[in-house]
């Protein structure tokens, strides 16, 4: 995807996720997923990682964001998965959007983005 299609700046962030359940809104929900994922980027829209383990598209997770190591300055979101990427290494990429995140969040994206313009 080209950086003009793009709804915010990609940041590139090395951060430790892991989902243990996967849900859809039909109450369709998939446990024990317990997948470790390797944070590329987020954006205020959005995060893009990569994992070892086949996340089903268009289902939803609760996520952790912690930045800088911070416990106190962290993030709790949903993400929707909303494609899938296979990559060399066996490994696949995915890029997921936030729901419902409340734009008083955006002063910590902006923070983060500042010394990388």
């Amino acid at each position: 995807m080209n950086s003009e299609q793009r709804k915010a700046k990609r940041i590139p962030l090395v951060m430790q996720l892991e989902v243990s359940s996967l849900f859809k809104q039909e109450n369709v929900k998939v446990d024990n997923i317990n997948a470790p994922i390797e944070v590329q980027d987020v954006s205020k829209t959005g995060i893009g990682f990569t994992t070892e383990s086949v996340l089903p598209i268009g289902y939803y997770f609760n996520a952790r964001l912690e930045f800088g190591g911070q416990k106190n300055n962290a993030l709790n979101c949903v993400v929707r998965i909303l494609r899938q990427s296979a990559m060399d290494d066996g490994k696949f990429f995915y890029g997921c959007e936030f729901i419902g995140m409340p734009s008083v969040f955006d002063y910590i994206f902006e923070e983060i983005e500042e010394p990388l313009e």
